[in-house]
């Protein structure tokens, strides 16, 4: 994500190309580690629900659906630790996956602007075209697996699941938009490339959520890799994604929408 670190080049004409932020080693590693749960929640049946089926109703306890976001929230930040010890031995750091920090509450207010509509852009993908009749009825019959989570109750709940957004937006945004995206781009020197490989592969690392939902994160990588293209950074990125993670578990429910 570092604007300065590129490769140079003897032709004026050709953009340089970016640097690797890590091996090749650690980028292969990282693929076998992103199919492995990839496979396993697209082929492993799915959370057990109350009415048996396993993309239908609510989970049979909230026990159930605590253990669910705390076991992905300890995969998001050991995926994380992954990425920054690949980039640490590279002689990279935290900065090297986010781009750049906060270092003032005007760069907050900024981000906070660019976040809003893109939040906004992102809903607006999500339901008015990964969700059109056509790819509910005859790709995805079964419907939305997120409605299989049962509104929280009471403040713990409330908490885990805020906990878990947070982590989320952090950790998956410098994992796929800063160390992925980052090192596609220094390999095939195409930015498009990069963008569209990494939201693939973002959309099938949510297997577990079920194939309309895998449809729906692979259009949100596409759209939240061309936000960090475009900023070269990842601080609303980070702000949209969290939000987006605390709408969809907690306060969507709240109104109905």
């Amino acid at each position: 994500m570092q604007e300065n670190e590129v490769v140079a080049t003897t032709n004026p004409g050709v953009r340089p190309r970016p640097k690797q932020i890590a091996s090749w080693g650690r980028l292969v590693g990282f693929l076998l580690i992103v199919a492995g749960y990839s496979t396993y929640g697209l082929f492993v049946p799915y959370i057990p629900t109350a009415g048996g089926g396993a993309m239908r109703g609510q989970l049979e306890s909230h026990t159930q659906a605590n253990s669910i976001f705390l076991t992905l929230t300890l995969l998001n930040w050991a995926l994380l630790y992954y990425c920054w010890v690949s980039v640490h031995r590279y002689g990279g750091n935290l900065k090297t996956l986010s781009g750049s920090r906060w270092t003032s509450w005007k760069r907050l207010a900024v981000d906070l602007g660019i976040a809003l509509p893109a939040w906004i852009l992102t809903n607006v993908a999500i339901y008015g075209f990964v969700r059109l009749y056509f790819v509910w009825r005859f790709i995805v019959p079964n419907g939305s697996n997120l409605q299989a989570f049962p509104s929280p109750q009471g403040l713990l709940e409330i908490l885990i699941r805020i906990a878990a957004s947070i982590s989320a937006g952090i950790c998956e945004e410098m994992v796929f938009r800063g160390f992925l995206q980052s090192q596609l781009h220094a390999l095939t020197g195409n930015i498009v490339v990069a963008v569209l490989c990494q939201g693939l592969l973002f959309g099938l690392a949510h297997g577990y959520a079920g194939w309309n939902n895998v449809i729906g994160c692979c259009v949100i990588g596409v759209l939240w890799g061309t936000l960090a293209a475009w900023r070269r950074n990842l601080r609303a990125n980070i702000i949209v994604h969290a939000w987006q993670d605390v709408w969809n578990f907690w306060l969507r429910a709240l109104v109905s929408w």
